[in-house]
Parts: C-alpha cells; sequence; structure tokens
C-alpha cells in the first residue's frame, strides 16, 4: 500500500467546455480534503486548476502551489494557498513537484498537462522515482491519448510492462485505489548499478 500523503496534481489552467470536467475537478478537491491528502499543483487561480484549488481550501484542505516566478507576475497566481513555492524556472518547478509528492494524477489539459504527465512517466519508466502516476479519464477525454499508446505497444516502441505504469480510470475513487496499490515497478536492464 503507498502513503498518499501529497498527490501533485496535473490539469489546464483553461476552465475548457466540459462541465462533467469542473464537476471531476470540484469532486478530487474534495476526496483530497476529506482523505487529508494534500494537494500539490502549479499556483493558478484560473482553470480547472484554479477549481481543484479551491474545493479544496474551501473543504479545509491543504494545498501547495509551485510556480516559475516568470508566472506569478502574470497575476495568475492564487494567493490564498496553504504554501507557495516560487522557483526560477519550469524545470525547477516540476523537479519540486516530483520531490515533494507522493503520487501524481493528470486532469484534461493542455500541452502543458501532457508535457507533465509524460516527463513523470518516463522518469518513472527510467526509475528516477517509484511514484504511482493516475490518468483521470473523465468523460472520455483522454481516449485517443490512450489509443495511441495501445499503438505505441503494437509498433514495439512502448513495452507492455511500461504501458501498464500508467493507471487509468474514470473514477477518483477508483484512481486512488489503484494508486494506492501500485507496486513499483523493476528498474530498466539499461539503469543497472554500473551503467549509472
Amino acid at each position: 500500500m503507498n502513503n498518499l500523503n501529497k498527490i501533485c496534481v496535473f490539469c489546464g489552467s483553461s476552465d475548457g467546455n466540459d462541465s462533467k470536467i469542473t464537476e471531476a475537478a470540484i469532486h478530487l478537491g474534495k476526496v483530497f480534503a476529506k482523505k487529508d491528502i494534500t494537494l500539490v499543483y502549479g499556483a493558478a487561480k484560473i482553470g480547472v486548476m484554479g477549481t481543484i484549488a479551491k474545493t479544496s481550501l474551501d473543504n479545509n484542505g491543504k494545498v501547495i502551489g509551485i510556480i516559475p516566478q516568470f508566472l506569478k507576475k502574470k497575476e495568475v497566481v492564487h494567493l490564498g494557498l496553504t504554501q507557495l513555492i516560487t522557483t526560477q524556472n519550469m524545470h525547477e518547478r516540476k523537479l519540486q513537484m516530483q520531490e515533494i509528492s507522493d503520487g501524481f494524477i493528470a486532469l484534461p489539459g493542455g500541452f502543458g498537462t501532457l508535457e507533465e504527465l509524460f516527463e513523470i512517466i518516463t522518469w518513472l519508466q527510467l526509475g528516477l522515482h517509484t511514484k504511482p502516476i493516475g490518468l483521470l479519464n473523465v468523460n472520455g477525454f483522454y481516449d485517443n491519448l490512450l489509443k495511441l499508446l495501445e499503438t505505441m505497444v503494437r509498433k514495439g516502441f512502448l513495452p507492455m510492462e511500461n504501458y501498464n505504469m500508467l493507471l487509468v480510470a474514470t473514477s477518483v475513487e477508483n484512481l486512488l485505489q489503484k494508486m494506492e496499490d501500485f507496486k513499483t515497478p523493476r528498474v530498466p536492464k539499461w539503469l543497472k548499478p554500473e551503467r549509472t
């Protein structure tokens, strides 16, 4: 069983146009607060990001925001968080997110959300961390992405054991259960001690 005290959530800085995504963010924020899971996220007060942070805070949850200095100036930063960490750049932001979080969840979003998701799962694949990574597939949002990953497996670019590292569910409760039950994968052969 994994101890998920802090979970980093990657999601959109826009609201999108599907109300089910907003509903999922609200539900996730409430579940985090109820289970005493600290939300770690990108510190914005707008979009899906702002929704999950506000919901968690409104339900007496704890929220840690991590934002690079250049974004802080654009007046998107949420100033009512439990803790706000400012970094020098985007790379440092993602490193801090990885270091302080016990797991990761991707909600719907755009380029930034996908970039964060794929970087963190690549780090898992390389053995740089051993934390569970979940994909909340709200209202079929990620169906086509999952088909692409299946194509990567079929075409020989993605081993099935790496494909299975990404935990997918359509409900918050199911996803958190999968993350709690996640077994650390073996470190790939190209990262044996003599090669690092």
